[in-house]
């Protein structure tokens, strides 16, 4: 029995950041900042352009927590670090520039045989002075790892810590011990404690100071820097501040029920803080002191802008800082003295594209090119998005022009230019248009001794600073400099030139069967060698394999559906490959990767034949095939740094280079090119000029195929999402928070589901009150009051437009039904496809959910309607279509035994006057 087996790779690294830290860690003089994304460390230099990317290190375990310290007397700062095993490091960054490598000083598991982890998660501090590190890991334990240099194995152990249900705790700075300061919880409230530890006794030896019934909600602890000391108790409602003699306590507006999540020390001396909350506000704490006694007299609290929602801060320098996100873009950030037009102190100045948390995804072509993207329910809250990625190298766009019909594109260098392109040739049907590129303007001019009335067939830069001009009724050789005729070739003929392929020194054309081939000299263009083949070609190519002239000619054949490989000069065949089927070639491309060399040929369907190619024999092997795309491709020939590559132009771009042995195929992230040239000018250096239906793009292409990630904001949480092909729509499961208010439910904030114009609801109880566009509904509405201030989560149901992410139409649930799954699929015979949502009635007092509906919807011309729906006995969880049916995970009422499925019931409704009955099970 043969074996199956699973490759799992990486295909994106971790984005979401988990800690973020900031000091000096590879030299005294630079700053550098240090972030945690799940299993990786990423090391980065401040710099006054921005941040610098120094290292990036894999860790084996998810860390969980990330300090810095630094020992008396010492310069440069280590780091600790926890995982979620409890592996424990002490880590230092040796080395400069690229060549920084950190090294491990110190390691050990700091776990525990036995002990129950605490709720509250892993809490790591470090004592000020570096002199022990103190980790809550299990209830009822603090365990205590003393700092020595000379120790290379971290030994901890364990002290009894009594308070019940720890918020959060710090060491304190100032006090000759180590002193911690925690919040805890028993039935009579929160309260604040200071207990002092003695390192040489291993335990807890006296309680300096203690503030009893705090504000109920507090949950952070900011130790303050000396000469001040003393804490700052963080709750929803209040800021305190204690040191133990004296204590002060405030109750700012603006933090009016704002959840801190995350704290920044500005000042070394700890009178200014950063506090952001799960809103994405951003506050600065001021402490006010005397200067003669050193005593905080008040505190100061402001808004200061917006951000992201903020896992972790940290101040890096005159005025920036790093907010490190879990549920949006993380972001770098500048503070102004001064506010801006929204009222506001900040304004962004990178962003960092994070795509967790993913909740749900679905892979969809789209495009239908055989290449999938993922779609997913990323971010949460005000930071909630879909993410459309996909595979590719990427094209950053530089200009973009309106230009429609183009049919070729060349870059000349002209008037005496030598080394940057400034003009380019653009090819229409009956005509040729020259676009002057003077710095980042371009504009329409004349080219004198070129012909403007026939479309160009060819065009370039050659030998002897002169210029070539291919049309259909010769080959005109112009001097660069001058911009005067040298001289004209016309086939003896009479026919016109149909295809044309050329090089710097080297030009073949065709006239139907007839094959010219031409040199190029010092104003003169010297038929060398002629021959009649016996079908018309379809397609030329005479780029060299290697330095100097080419040797051999690829050919395409309209009628046999052939490729040939001539030699040059005599134009004798010596190679004749068929190429099987009827659609005749339309592109042919002689190319050179690090010495293998192949000859390329696309047909009109969008496939791609390539062969092995011996440059001396011109003899075929090796024969493969690709599919492109479905239209006809365009092959041309680039470098991008330096490295030899190949743009196939067509509804589905691809650029082909040679990578560990073999050829790669890499998409492109347009949606069509039909011509493409490689543009070096003095405002876009080392570029590409690109060609679709309706405009001309100038662009630079990235260095490897990485993930391209788009991101349609919807302003609240994604929870599921389904594609349905027939409608070209998502249907996407959201939900946003509303407070209770004087007038009912309001949004905290606009969002995708309050901004579109199309809406409907399940019931008239919720925010929005308009008129219902939905069926009846039979599931009862829970009698839930709310208080004045209270939230609660509202669930919709939005269609989206397939190709412009446009929210088409929202569909509100009513008041505490939570939707939690979402499929597409046919019922029975009938062959329109219908979005099944399943929901569930959420009651506090409940273990679990007893009621539920399934509904099923159709979007039909621009309109949402609600078909049928059914009450279920719990929560489904989770549908799946089976054989026409519906399959249905209620509660814990699905086992791996099909014939254990619960029947939910019959779901009927009339359409067409005929009775459908779907089962769902």
């Amino acid at each position: 029995m043969a074996t199956s087996h699973h490759y799992i790779v990486t295909a994106h690294k971790p984005t979401a950041v988990n800690a973020c830290v900031t000091g000096n860690l590879t030299s005294p003089k630079d700053i550098n900042l240090l972030l945690a994304k799940n299993t990786r460390l990423e090391l980065y230099l401040v710099t006054p352009e921005g941040l610098r990317p120094l290292k990036e290190v894999a860790i084996y375990g998810k860390i969980a927590v990330l300090k810095i310290f630094r020992y008396p007397n010492e310069k440069k700062d280590l780091v600790f670090l926890v995982t979620s095993r409890y592996n424990a490091m002490v880590l230092e960054c040796v080395g400069e520039g690229e060549s920084v490598e950190f090294v491990t000083l110190a390691h050990g598991n700091v776990g525990d045989r036995i002990g129950k982890p605490c709720e509250t998660g892993i809490i790591g501090i470090i004592d000020p002075e570096a002199r022990l590190i103190g980790l809550r890991l299990y209830e009822g334990l603090f365990k205590i790892i003393p700092l020595d240099k000379e120790n290379s194995e971290l030994k901890a152990y364990n002290i009894r810590l009594e308070e019940p249900l720890i918020q959060d705790l710090e060491f304190l700075y100032g006090p000759s011990n180590p002193t911690i300061i925690l919040i805890n919880q028993d039935a009579q409230g929160r309260h604040v404690k200071a207990r002092e530890v003695s390192v040489k006794d291993k335990d807890f030896i006296k309680t300096p100071w203690k503030q009893d019934c705090v504000e109920s909600h507090s949950s952070m602890v900011i130790p303050v820097s000396m000469p001040l000391g003393g804490a700052i108790i963080v709750g929803q409602e209040s800021i305190l501040y204690h040191n133990g003699i004296t204590h002060l306590a405030v109750a700012p507006t603006a933090m009016k029920h704002s959840e801190i999540v995350c704290y920044a020390r500005i000042d070394p001396s700890g009178y200014r803080y950063l506090l952001g909350d799960l809103l994405g506000h951003l506050f600065m704490l001021f402490l006010e002191k005397d200067e003669k006694d050193h005593i905080v007299r008040d505190i100061k609290f402001e808004l200061l802008g917006e951000i992201s929602t903020p896992e972790c801060m940290t101040y890096l320098d005159n005025g920036v800082v790093f907010v490190g996100s879990r549920l949006g873009d993380s972001q770098l950030i500048k503070l102004h003295s001064n506010m801006d037009e929204s009222g506001g102190h900040v304004s962004l100045m990178e962003t960092f594209t994070n795509l967790a948390p993913i909740t749900d995804m679905v892979v969809v072509d789209m495009d239908k090119q055989g290449q999938g993207q993922l779609i997913t329910c990323s971010g949460a809250y005000k930071e909630g998005s879909l993410r459309i990625i996909r595979n590719g190298i990427g094209i950053q766009e530089q200009a973009s022009i309106d230009l429609a019909g183009i049919k070729g594109l060349w870059a000349l260098k002209v008037g005496g230019e030598t080394i940057h392109d400034n003009m380019l040739a653009v090819s229409c049907i009956g005509d040729t248009r020259f676009l002057y590129l003077c710095g980042e303007e371009v504009e329409e001019t004349d080219l004198p001794c070129f012909t403007q009335s026939n479309q160009t067939l060819w065009a370039s830069n050659v030998v002897y600073s002169q210029l070539v001009q291919v049309t259909c009724e010769g080959v005109r050789l112009v001097d660069a400099a001058s911009k005067t005729l040298l001289t004209e070739w016309k086939p003896p003929s009479g026919k016109n030139v149909s295809v044309v392929g050329g090089n710097t020194g080297q030009v073949v054309c065709a006239a139907g069967s007839e094959l010219y081939y031409l040199e190029i000299g010092k104003g003169i263009l010297k038929l060398v060698g002629d021959r009649v083949l016996e079908n018309e070609v379809a397609c030329l190519d005479i780029t060299p394999l290697g330095e100097g002239k080419a040797h051999l000619v690829g050919v395409g054949l309209w009628t046999d559906v052939a490729a040939l490989i001539l030699r040059l000069p005599s134009l004798e065949v010596l190679t004749k490959e068929p190429l099987k089927g009827e659609i005749i070639p339309r592109s042919i491309l002689l190319a050179s990767f690090d010495e293998n060399c192949f000859l390329m040929c696309a047909l009109g369907d969008g496939s791609l034949f390539y062969f092995s190619l011996n440059p001396i024999t011109g003899v075929l092997s090796d024969h493969k095939k690709v599919t492109l795309g479905t239209q006809p491709t365009v092959l041309k020939f680039f470098r991008s740094q330096s490295t030899p590559s190949v743009f196939a132009c067509s509804d589905r771009p691809t650029v082909i280079y040679w990578s560990n042995h073999k050829l790669v195929f890499s998409n492109v992230n347009l949606r069509e090119v039909s011509h493409m040239c490689p543009l070096n000018a003095g405002a876009f250096p080392d570029s590409l000029a690109l060609a679709t239906e309706s405009s001309l793009t100038i662009g630079t292409i990235d260095e490897i195929q990485k993930l391209h990630i788009r991101t349609v904001p919807l302003g609240e949480t994604p929870r599921r999402i389904a594609y349905q092909e027939s409608s070209q729509t998502f249907g996407v499961i959201t939900f946003r928070v509303d407070i209770m208010e004087s007038s009912g439910l309001t949004p905290i904030r606009p969002s995708a589901s309050t901004l579109t114009n199309s809406v409907s609801s399940s019931s008239s109880v919720g925010t929005l009150i308009r008129a219902s566009t939905s069926g009846p509904s039979t599931a009862s509405v829970p009698s839930t009051s709310l208080e004045y201030g209270q939230d609660m989560e509202v669930y919709n149901l939005l269609i989206l437009d397939q190709h412009t992410f446009e929210v088409l139409h929202a569909h509100q649930f009513m008041q505490s039904e939570y939707a939690l799954s979402i499929i597409s699929c046919r019922l029975g015979d009938d062959p329109a496809q219908y979005y099944v949502v399943g929901t569930a009635t959420v009651v506090p007092d409940e273990s679990e959910p007893k009621q539920g509906r399934i509904i099923i919807f159709q979007y039909l011309e621009g309109k949402l309607q609600q078909i049928a729906e059914k009450e279920i006995r719990g929560s489904c969880y989770s549908l799946a279509a089976f054989n026409g049916k519906l399959l249905a995970a209620i509660n814990s009422t699905v086992t791996n035994d099909l014939i254990r499925l619960k029947v939910v019931s019959h779901l009927s409704f009339h359409k067409n006057k005929k009775k459908k009955i779907f089962f769902c099970q």
